[in-house]
């Protein structure tokens, strides 16, 4: 059990949970920026691994993804499961909802039953207690046998008395398991253990595998019918399986449910001093009432979101002005390091590439902080959760799945994890149609374009209302989109909707900090490596190659101011591929400089307004954002800006969408649907806003 590593001890933990326990919160809490998250080996469940350090002992944790119980019917319930069969941790921290303990503590049971090594930990006990609950912890541990601490995940608060009982567990590890099924189970169980032997996985797990095969689990099946004894027990959990039916009169599932439930129910009587009131949630019941009402409730949401719209650009602007003039003073003192009249390559690469590509992407720092900041303080008072119920019924209605909403939610930071997030989703075309609807809701990376745009053709007192329109836009071009899905090559039967409605909680700024932190963290990264690296290559290819300037094209540009410039811009490969591909786009009210854009905006939404800096930049000598807004709406008219928008909102989803959904779909049939069918919708809208726009005007 355990290692050592330059004098410390190093323990491995795993975070084991249902969701909305504050299981998340604990692993930060403990492990602070020391972590990182990825994807399980061949699946797309995320997995966040980090490190902490207490004295003498080091914590290597894993948290588990968020699960009821350790079945196979969820990719979650498969990893979770796959995970502890292994053994490789040394301490498995359950961790659960003080004021929901009956249900909650059934994967306590599960895990118990796996021979895992458990701490048992009581989060949220601070609701728990205002609910009136008491309970008697030196009773608990005393009939599990293992540690019990109470903690207050998203404050922090029991963190050090659990990095106490993790210590604990360790060291004194249970020498047998407390766990009580009763006799018609544990004799049933036993006849299958003998043929276990076989298997890759250690024997303390042996009971929890008889037991999966004794109700029938077509997963686990699968893994031990090809191993040495694995025919015969399956064979032997059938046999007993009928014998249990028969005595017990109940199907064997339900029985064993019921057994889980029955020990977790006996355990609570022994140690509950004082139960919660029954009116222990009455206060969400009323903020429910109102904020959920089936008529003032979307209003209400909208309401919320177009707050939240207007901070992002109201707030942001002063911040965004600071940066912007940093960038200015930083651009202007590195050109004053060449020779006035000089024409350095390498100038203008820092100057024009890097500070006017990199730079006009991070200026837009602040309005992406407002914005993830808003949606962090939505989801961790458990508003978020009510806005997927209100949404339900009227997503219904276009061919939607309501559990879809929350992925659709995540696609407003990053489309990428929001296609992730449609695991949730059982049935497959449900997955599906989120999946391809998903790039209509504006992303993260979408909102530099905005800021840019909007101010560039809207007055300040429509930019706050334009900005939640685009969202709400794309929401409800997402909606009809899935109605044609689901009533064209998707159609089928619809799943129903049963989601948990968590308790309403006041958000600790630690935690909305640590989110909005953490998304911001991942934009700048994204900035100073991806964005940093294609700025670089649009400035090239901007860039070169050279024109010679003659004595004809200084008569041409006489007077003209920037002429000079503009013209070895087109002659560029930039140039070049942007005249070539002008004539598609200019129905659209778009040329050249644009569709270069555009190309960049298919690495990264981001490309677009970095190419339309050093484009301007190499042109015109304006770096600046708030200058190249005004530039922009100097050169283009409002209904060009509007076609613009739309067709960014709705095509060319990036190379990085693309590649997830051909992942998550298992096909390039579905990603290459997803991508050249928006971008054909973009083109048909974009194309139809400009011809009718311009006979009306």
């Amino acid at each position: 059990m355990g290692s050592v590593e330059l004098g410390r001890k190093v323990v491995k933990v795993a975070l084991a949970g249902n969701p909305n326990c504050g299981k998340t919160s604990l692993f930060n809490a403990l492990t602070g920026a020391h972590q990182n998250v990825g994807n399980y080996p061949g699946v797309t469940v995320e997995k966040r691994e980090g490190t902490a350090r207490f004295g003498d002992m080091v914590m290597e944790l894993t948290d588990l993804p968020g699960l009821y119980s350790l079945s196979s019917f969820s990719p979650e319930e498969r990893i979770s499961q796959d995970v502890l069969l292994k053994r490789e941790h040394d301490v498995v921290v359950v961790v659960v909802d003080s004021t929901l303990l009956k249900r909650s503590m059934v994967l306590l049971a599960q895990v118990m039953q796996m021979g895992a090594n458990p701490v048992l930990c009581l989060n949220m006990a601070d609701e728990a207690a205002l609910s009136g609950q008491k309970l008697d912890l030196e009773l608990m541990r005393g009939l599990l046998g293992f540690p019990v601490v109470e903690t207050v995940g998203h404050r922090g608060g029991g963190v050090a008395g659990l990095v106490d009982a993790i210590r604990s567990a360790w060291e004194n590890p249970p020498t047998k398991s407390r766990l009580v099924l009763g006799p018609e189970l544990d004799k049933a169980v036993a006849a299958i253990r003998p043929m276990l032997l076989g298997l890759p996985w250690p024997e303390e797990v042996h009971d929890w595998v008889a037991t999966r095969l004794l109700v029938g689990d077509r997963d686990l099946f699968g893994k031990v019918m090809d191993v040495k004894g694995g025919r015969e027990a399956a064979a032997e959990a059938a046999r007993q399986r009928g014998i249990l039916e028969s005595t017990t009169r109940m199907d064997a599932a339900l029985f064993v449910t019921e057994r889980y439930f029955g020990f977790v129910d006996g355990l609570l009587r022994e140690v509950i001093i004082r139960a919660a009131r029954e009116d222990a949630r009455a206060v969400s019941h009323n903020i429910d009432s109102v904020l959920v009402h089936k008529v003032a409730g979307l209003p209400i949401f909208g309401a919320v979101m177009f707050l939240i719209f207007w901070a992002t650009f109201s707030l942001g602007r002063f911040p965004m002005e600071w940066i912007e003039s940093g960038f200015g003073m930083l651009g202007g003192w590195l050109s004053s390091l060449w020779p006035d009249g000089s024409d350095s390559a390498l100038r203008s690469l820092v100057v024009d590439g890097v500070v006017g590509g990199v730079g006009g992407v991070i200026v837009f720092l602040p309005n992406i902080v407002i914005l993830f900041a808003g949606l962090a303080l939505l989801e961790d008072t458990g508003y978020m959760a009510r806005a997927a119920f209100l949404m339900d019924r009227w997503m219904h209605r276009f061919g939607l799945h309501g559990k879809s909403f929350l992925p659709m939610l995540t696609g407003f930071g990053c489309t990428i994890p929001g296609i992730m997030a449609t695991r949730t989703l059982e049935n497959e075309r449900d997955r599906l149609v989120t999946m391809l609807v998903l790039p209509l809701m504006s992303c993260g990376a979408r909102l530099p374009i905005w800021m840019l745009l909007i101010p560039a053709f809207f007055p300040q007192a429509w930019q706050a209302p334009i900005l939640w329109m685009v969202y709400m836009g794309g929401v409800l071009l997402a909606f009809i989109l899935a109605l044609v899905l689901r009533k064209t090559i998707l159609s089928g039967e619809e799943a129903p909707f049963v989601m948990e409605l968590p308790p309403y909680r006041v958000p600790t700024s630690r935690a909305v900090v640590f989110k909005m932190a953490e998304r911001s963290w991942l934009y700048m990264r994204k900035a100073g490596t991806v964005i940093l690296g294609i700025s670089v290559i649009m400035w090239a290819i901007t860039s070169y190659p050279k024109m010679e300037v003659t004595e004809p094209l200084l008569e041409r540009c006489a007077g003209v101011s920037g002429c000079v410039e503009a013209e070895a811009a087109k002659y560029s490969i930039a140039g070049r591929i942007g005249l070539a591909v002008e004539p598609v786009l200019a129905p659209l009210g778009f040329d050249w400089k644009v569709a270069t854009g555009m190309i960049g905006a298919f690495a990264a939404k981001e490309v677009f307004v970095a190419q339309m800096g050093i484009v301007y930049s190499i042109t015109e000598g304006e770096e600046e954002s708030g200058v190249l807004s005004q530039a922009l709406g100097r050169d283009y008219s409002p209904l060009v800006g509007l076609s613009l928008m739309v067709f960014l909102l709705v095509g060319t989803p990036c190379m990085a969408t693309v590649a997830v959904t051909r992942r998550e779909a298992g096909s390039w049939k579905w990603a290459l649907l997803q991508f050249f069918g928006l971008t054909a919708l973009a083109y048909l809208l974009s194309l139809t806003i400009y011809q009718i726009g311009s006979l009306l005007m």
